[in-house]
């Protein structure tokens, strides 16, 4: 179930603000800048010029057809309940999400804590309005292939360092943010100093997974939401791809509403919004 509040709002941009301001040091956010920006839009480009619509987005985290049938319910739910056109609008990578909100062609993200952030400091007046019941409370999963002997454990797994390793995306707040801000805290080292060969960036949290799984990879570091998940419907075997440690908690997902959608559709819209959001219990 959604829900959001003011003490949340705080939490979320204060750990993840913390955890950038961290890594800024060390400019390890730089690589990401070189990302090719690009968007793929619905067929809503066909409606009429006149016509307002509610274009919203989401950080692609997962697989595309997982993306666009999770949204593009959400979308009729909102048109829906709000009484206006919505559409959803994929993006092909995290950057893509952050740019078309701060262009304004979004006016709803479905962000990570990361990307949450680089998009309300991109534009003045967006609220984060509403996120799920855990993402106050995420983690990672530190996972390894079998064959690497490794086993889970509560302490730091320093251990890793000797195998290949991949985060997901450069701006995955569970795929690459928090697990490096923890590898940095216990080993008091940059990945790239950590592991004898420089760390991959797999584009996803269900890549990462079958990269380990397949031997291909032998560490990575993975939203454990989807990990589980992708356990329970048998797509991953947790006995070849294994949790070697699970990070602390810290604040993640959330809906971030751009300050257009006051204009476009009237004073109190985002209040309606976040309300829908929150009402929501599937």
């Amino acid at each position: 179930m959604p829900t959001m509040n003011d003490k949340n709002c705080v939490k979320t941009s204060c750990i993840i603000g913390a955890a950038v301001g961290l890594l800024l040091a060390t400019a390890w956010i730089a690589g990401c800048d070189s990302d090719t920006v690009q968007t793929t839009e619905s067929s809503i480009d066909s409606a009429p010029s006149t016509t307002k619509v509610l274009r919203f987005s989401a950080i692609p985290d997962q697989n595309t057809t997982e993306l666009k049938e999770k949204f593009g319910a959400l979308a009729n739910h909102l048109s829906e309940h709000l009484g206006v056109q919505v559409a959803y609008v994929s993006a092909t990578d995290y950057k893509a999400s952050v740019e078309m909100f701060k262009n304004g062609d979004i006016h709803l993200a479905w962000f990570g804590g990361l990307t949450g952030v680089q998009g309300r400091q991109a534009v003045p007046g967006a609220r984060a309005i509403a996120q799920g019941e855990e993402d106050p409370h995420y983690v990672s999963y530190f996972i390894a292939h079998k064959d690497t002997g490794l086993a889970r454990s509560d302490d730091f797994p320093i251990e890793m360092g000797k195998f290949t390793f991949t985060f997901g995306s450069p701006s995955s707040t569970s795929g690459r943010l928090m697990p490096e801000f923890f590898i940095r805290q216990h080993i008091g080292q940059s990945p790239s100093a950590f592991f004898q060969n420089a760390p991959g960036f797999s584009g996803n949290h269900d890549k990462t997974v079958e990269l380990v799984e397949s031997g291909q990879v032998q560490v990575g570091a993975v939203s454990y939401k989807i990990y589980e998940k992708r356990v329970a419907s048998r797509k991953t075997d947790r006995q070849i791809c294994k949790i070697i440690w699970k990070t602390p908690e810290y604040a993640d997902y959330n809906f971030t509403a751009h300050p257009d959608l006051e204009k476009m559709f009237g004073a109190g819209f985002i209040d309606k919004v976040q309300a829908i959001l929150i009402a929501i219990d599937d």
